[in-house]
């Protein structure tokens, strides 16, 4: 990333409304690509799996100010 584009900027599930959020994480889990092994999942059950790794700091909402988007993405936490 050069010196003239902001940095991304992790957004607290926590800050979103509930609509907002189901919406975000909706659109996660319907993407292309995304896998979840050889078990079917439903709705509902990639939507709770993704929100335990939120509240899990297990993954992270991120905006990109340089292309105005939203995503979920992996975090580590760091240990103490």
């Amino acid at each position: 990333m050069s010196a003239d584009q902001p940095e991304p900027v992790a957004i607290p599930y926590c800050e979103l409304s509930v609509d907002a959020l189901r919406g975000l994480i909706e659109s996660y889990v319907l993407r292309e690509g995304t896998e979840y092994g050889a078990r079917e999942f439903s709705l509902d059950e990639k939507v709770a799996h993704v929100m335990r790794q939120l509240e899990r700091d297990e993954a992270r909402i991120v905006f990109d100010p340089a292309t105005e988007s939203v995503d979920i993405v992996p975090h580590k936490p760091r240990l103490r």
